[in-house]
C-alpha cells in the first residue's frame, strides 16, 4: 500500500522590513505621518501608533533610544514619559538646549506584554530592530547630525554590534556604521530603575557627563566647519 505523506505547512513569510513603507521625501512631517502605516514588522499590530522622531532638521546632536514607551505610544511623540522627563533634566544640567536636539528611537512601535491593565516594556529583538532600521537611516540622511548619541544597549548595539558594552565604552566618541562621530551612554530609564538612591545618582551623573562630551564634540565640529 502506498504511504500517504503528511503535507508540510508553509511558514508564514516574515515582513520585508520598513523600506517599502518609507516615502521618497526629505520632509520630516511627511515621514512622521507615514510611519504609522509601516508594516515592516509585526509590532504595529498591538501598538497604538507609530512614533517618529522630533526636533529640528538643523540639530547638531541627534539622540536615539530603543523604542517608544507606554506614554510615547499613546501620545505619538518620543521621550515624553518619565524617562523623557529625566532626559530633559540631564540636557539642562549638561547645558544643552533641548529645543535644538533631535530625538528618536531605533524601533518606531511600542513592544510590550500585558500584566493586568499595565503594559510592560519588552526589548525588541534583532529582527525587529533590523526591520525598522531604514527609518533611522532616513532620519540620519536628513538631519546629518555632528554627533549621534545612542541611549541604551539596544541602540548602541544597532551601531556597534552585539559585543558592545556601555559599561566600559560609554562616553567615548567613536566611528560607527551610523555616523562618523557616535557616542553611547545609558538610557535615562536605567537611572530610574536603579534599586537605590545612590545608584540613581551615579547613573544620572554618568548620563550628564556623557552628554557633556557629546556637546563639546559637536561644538568643536561646528567651530571647525565655520573656519573653513
Amino acid at each position: 500500500m502506498r504511504a500517504i505523506g503528511t503535507a508540510k505547512l508553509a511558514k508564514p513569510a516574515r515582513p520585508a522590513g520598513a523600506e517599502p513603507y518609507i516615502p521618497r521625501t526629505t520632509s520630516l512631517r511627511r515621514l512622521e505621518v507615514s510611519v504609522d502605516g509601516c508594516r515592516g514588522c509585526d509590532l504595529y499590530r498591538n501598538a497604538t501608533q507609530g512614533v517618529f522622531g522630533a526636533g529640528p532638521r538643523s540639530a547638531s546632536l541627534m539622540l536615539v533610544g530603543e523604542q517608544p514607551g507606554d506614554r510615547e505610544d499613546l501620545e505619538g511623540l518620543p521621550f515624553v514619559g518619565p524617562a523623557g522627563a529625566l532626559l530633559d533634566r540631564a540636557l539642562v544640567d549638561a547645558k544643552i538646549d533641548r529645543k535644538g536636539v533631535y530625538v528618536t528611537n531605533v524601533v518606531k512601535h511600542f513592544k510590550f506584554t500585558r500584566s493586568g491593565k499595565r503594559r510592560i516594556h519588552q526589548t525588541p529583538d534583532s529582527g525587529e530592530i533590523e526591520a525598522c532600521r531604514p527609518w533611522l537611516f532616513r532620519e540620519l540622511e536628513i538631519i546629518r547630525p555632528d554627533v549621534l548619541v545612542l541611549l541604551g544597549a539596544s541602540a548602541a548595539k544597532s551601531a556597534f554590534g552585539s559585543g558592545f558594552r556601555i559599561s566600559t565604552s560609554h562616553g567615548h566618541v567613536l566611528e560607527s556604521k551610523l555616523a562618523p562621530k557616535t557616542l553611547a551612554t545609558i538610557h535615562p530609564s536605567a537611572a530610574l530603575r536603579a534599586p537605590d538612591s545612590a545608584g540613581r545618582r551615579r547613573l544620572y551623573r554618568q548620563l550628564v557627563d556623557d552628554l557633556r562630551v557629546a556637546a563639546r564634540t559637536a561644538a568643536l565640529k561646528v567651530a571647525a566647519r565655520a573656519t573653513r
